[in-house]
């Protein structure tokens, strides 16, 4: 397969039920590992059953154990050759349908494949995409012949491109999305948990994708991103008049989200008293809009929320109800950072920089592919923004590459040596890097937060509309803000560091290192 092997999520040309793909057995016998393990994320980002094999004798085995709906095998394989997993493969069950996959096309090879028996015939390198439509082809094949309904009743809204970010093989990796599949199936509110960057929405849309919901809105808001105000608005809704601006009724998003998923990003910082009403729609299911004295909705909502914080000591610390963490932590979830994904790195980055190319130089020639030193490199790295910012890197070097380049370690835009992955100490107190990972991370963002607020108040002179404006947040959130760190107005001035000093690069905190 092509460096982009990992999974983006192709075209659904055949429209196929999530339900109906998990019904499906697939096989996937190659003895590259790396291709193997692909093609088998790639499969299983889609939703079928996928069983992967390393060697021809256990794919015999494996064929005579269970029926398998769907082969794909590499044609030069050691030991047992393709063309007789193939020959296997149709006479355990004839309805079985088998890509062979083949780094040496030949007409004559191709013929003797088809006179065999072989679906389809997939030549290497081939890209995610060229396997989801081909293998896409085969499932919708398998379930016309049984009768299956194929297709979903009503077509899902359009949701974000996520799914990229559910490529891996990592073992942590790998249970938390086979537990956002196991709760796919059910209505039960899943809370995610994980730094920034790691995927968390992409695991929401595909728990919502594999849900009875599917045919329904996956909506999805960020808590964090807008004032307390304007986000009840946004949720609930609102009356005609009931504020400046409200020329008309508006259906909040609470509504949009009837018999679907509503997806809510960041929930934490949602302030506590819209957690409150909150709280009354998931137990009543009711919703009531901004400036209205009645009942205005009743909704059947699936809760899906995400959060980079520990919840628990989110409660602890009152940024988070307990009765709202107990209503929407049925399910709790939790994402693994990249730096223990490793394995996932390579199939994360050739994935990313093959997908950037196509969208940015797409009649330009080859794809550029990454050195072994190259991936050794980018392995070692801590990748403070997770996927995120290795998609982020993939795109710079797509733009700058040249066709067909093979891009050396010296040629990637990372520091080294005393910079970004030895672990060096950036002017942080000693003591934070001996702490755990988490609580590391609290103090550093905590010393951040102090210093940023005593330096705002000081620089807009201690008044708080101005404060607000110049850190982009309402006035409530600002006042919590201060409250937190025990910041007075007063004080202000005499404690900040010199305004200027703070997001310079000379400052005591990286504030690169807090980018996520």
């Amino acid at each position: 397969m092509s460096d982009s092997i990992g999974g983006q999520r192709g075209v659904d040309t055949d429209a196929i039920a999530p339900g109906a793909r998990a019904d499906l057995r697939l096989l996937v016998v190659e003895c590259d590992d790396s291709l193997r393990d692909g093609c088998v994320a790639v499969l299983r980002g889609e939703g079928y059953a996928v069983t992967g094999s390393a060697r021809g004798d256990e794919a015999l085995r494996l064929l005579q154990k269970r029926k398998y709906d769907i082969v794909l095998v590499n044609l030069f394989m050691s030991g047992v050759s393709g063309m007789k997993i193939l020959e296997a493969a149709r006479e355990a069950h004839s309805a079985s349908l088998v890509i062979l996959m083949t780094g040496n096309p030949s007409v004559e090879t191709n013929i003797r494949a088809l006179q065999a028996g072989a679906w389809e015939y997939l030549a290497m390198p081939f890209t995610a995409e060229q396997l989801q439509l081909v293998v896409g082809r085969a499932a919708h094949r398998v379930l016309e012949g049984r009768g299956a309904p194929v297709a979903t009743v009503e077509a899902a809204e359009p949701v974000d491109d996520g799914m990229a970010s559910l490529i891996g093989v990592s073992p942590a990796f790998c249970r938390a999305v086979e537990l956002a599949r196991k709760v796919a199936r059910t209505n039960a509110s899943v809370m995610i948990s994980g730094e920034s960057g790691t995927g968390k929405e992409g695991i929401a849309q595909l728990i919502h994708k594999q849900s009875r919901r599917s045919g329904k809105r996956f909506v999805a808001i960020n808590c964090a991103a807008l004032p307390a105000q304007l986000l009840e608005s946004e949720m609930f809704g609102h009356k005609k008049g009931s504020f400046t601006g409200a020329d008309r009724d508006k259906p909040g998003l609470l509504e949009v989200a009837h018999n679907g998923s509503l997806f809510l990003d960041e929930l934490t910082e949602m302030p506590l008293a819209l957690q409150a009403k909150l709280l009354r729609v998931i137990q009543d299911g009711v919703v009531r809009r901004v400036g209205s004295e009645q009942v205005d909705a009743t909704v059947d909502v699936r809760f899906i929320s995400a959060t980079n914080r520990d919840p628990n000591e989110a409660v602890r610390t009152h940024l988070l109800r307990d009765d709202l963490y107990y209503r929407l932590r049925v399910v709790p979830l939790i994402l693994p950072p990249l730096r223990e994904r490793l394995e996932d790195i390579p199939l994360l980055a050739n994935h990313f920089l093959c997908q950037y190319w196509r969208r940015h130089r797409i009649s330009d020639g080859d794809c550029p592919t990454l050195s072994a030193a190259a991936l050794d490199l980018l392995t070692s790295l801590p990748w403070p923004g997770n996927v995120r910012e290795l998609q982020n890197l993939m795109e710079h070097l797509a733009v700058l590459a040249d066709s067909g380049s093979v891009i050396q370690a010296d040629g990637l835009p990372v520091r080294s040596g005393a910079g970004m992955h030895n672990g060096a100490n950036h002017g942080w107190p000693p003591q934070i890097l001996t702490k755990a990972y988490h609580p590391a991370k609290e103090l550093v963002l905590a010393q951040f937060e102090k210093e940023y607020l005593a330096a705002l108040v000081s620089r807009s002179e201690r008044n708080m509309s101005k404060a607000a404006r110049l850190a982009g947040v309402d006035r409530t959130t600002l006042y919590r803000l201060l409250e937190k760190h025990a910041i007075s107005t007063d004080a202000a001035t005499a404690s900040a560091p010199n305004a200027d000093q703070v997001g310079h690069a000379d400052a005591p905190i990286d504030r690169a290192r807090l980018a996520d």
